[in-house]
């Protein structure tokens, strides 16, 4: 990076080169630069409040076998639950009285939940409290996705993972990289605040590659981009190694920082949050780091127990949120940032303001 100039001036479009210089240099003031930078972007485009969401696992079956992740079908020593429909409507509920203005009802891709019985929870969790719904239960058919709106959700959270369909084959045996990208489409096409994603540090996974997923980020113009790295479960396939630095990105929270600040100068006022798996890592000074870095949003787990303990894509994944309550979780984030956490819904500005883009469709048709 020497040489490189400073950022003081940002062009609202970084090239695939300036990308990668970025993401391969070790020099901390250029870091810290880059930092800065993408922090005085997060200041002027979305502020300076932070979103909570309420994160809600409603259940850990999966139909997929995906390499890296402990809910795939093929780990028989996952505990497996589904929440019914009562519970999730109560959870949301509790979140709705404690002040949570979002909650993400996430799951494995389980075929229990039809499109009917959605349907139905998001009619309960809506016509009983006031709180947003946003639906991270993998890939679904558009007319499925279509009922789910009409409902009444209004976000959906679908990450690519990685954008080299190379890479994506490996890590998705059962799945086509171009299904993920139709899917997203569908999404922004129906009217879903759209959120995707990667992570970062994945076995094979190069700089190259990881720019190419930048650019995408603000080809597609994703409303929310979640960016955590990549976290070794031992009861999958998906082997841990040491990546040699000058090719392949590290798995690592500085990683994780550099995508996230890469990812808001290039997207501006797009939500990024300070990952679940970013805090595993680095459980404290991590989150205050994300957001120094550009971040605005972050999770919090409401799964109650015994469910919370078994929603492993990463091994001990539970332990992650320590703290018990809302308020706790708020002192714990405005001590850390010196920022507020927002009372509002957090929806993206370009969406409110009606000026959120639409790319045209160039990877495949509209089924």
């Amino acid at each position: 990076m020497k040489g490189h100039g400073t950022l003081e001036a940002v062009p609202d479009e970084l090239s695939a080169a300036d990308i990668l210089r970025f993401l391969q240099t070790d020099d901390p003031a250029v870091i810290a630069h880059l930092y800065r930078t993408a922090d005085r972007i997060r200041a002027e485009y979305v502020g300076d409040e932070i979103h909570i969401r309420a994160l809600l696992n409603i259940s850990n079956y999966c139909i997929r076998n995906c390499c890296y992740c402990g809910l795939r079908r093929d780990n028989r020593e996952l505990v497996r639950y589904r929440m019914t429909a009562d519970e999730i409507v109560a959870a949301a509920r509790r979140a709705a009285a404690q002040g949570y203005r979002t909650i993400v009802l996430q799951s494995g891709e389980d075929p229990f939940f039809t499109e009917e019985i959605v349907c139905d929870i998001i009619a309960q969790i809506r016509s009983s409290c006031d709180i947003v719904i946003t639906l991270s239960l993998g890939e679904r058919n558009y007319q499925t996705l279509m009922r789910w709106f009409q409902e009444g959700a209004r976000r959906y959270l679908l990450k690519y993972e990685t954008s080299d369909p190379t890479l994506y084959q490996a890590i998705h045996p059962d799945m086509q990289f171009q299904d993920r990208i139709r899917m997203l489409e569908n999404l922004k096409e129906i009217g879903y605040q759209t959120g995707t994603g990667i992570i970062v540090g994945l076995p094979g996974q190069t700089y190259a590659s990881v720019a190419d997923d930048i650019l995408l980020f603000h080809k597609f113009d994703a409303d929310m981009i979640a960016c955590g790295p990549f976290i070794y479960n031992p009861k999958t396939p998906l082997c841990q190694t040491t990546p040699d630095r000058q090719r392949y990105i590290q798995p690592d929270a500085v990683s994780v920082y550099k995508v996230i600040a890469l990812a808001r100068i290039m997207t501006r006022d797009t939500l990024i949050p300070a990952t679940t798996a970013l805090r595993m890592i680095t459980p404290r000074d991590g989150v205050r780091m994300a957001f120094q870095a550009g971040a605005n949003v972050i999770m919090h787990n409401v799964t109650p127990q015994p469910y919370a303990a078994l929603y492993e894509i990463y091994p001990q994944q539970a332990g992650v949120d320590q703290f018990p309550t809302r308020e706790a979780f708020v002192s714990f984030l405005e001590s850390a940032t010196g920022r507020t956490v927002s009372h509002g819904y957090g929806d993206r500005r370009a969406v409110v303001e009606g000026k959120r883009r639409h790319p045209e469709r160039q990877h495949v048709a509209r089924p």
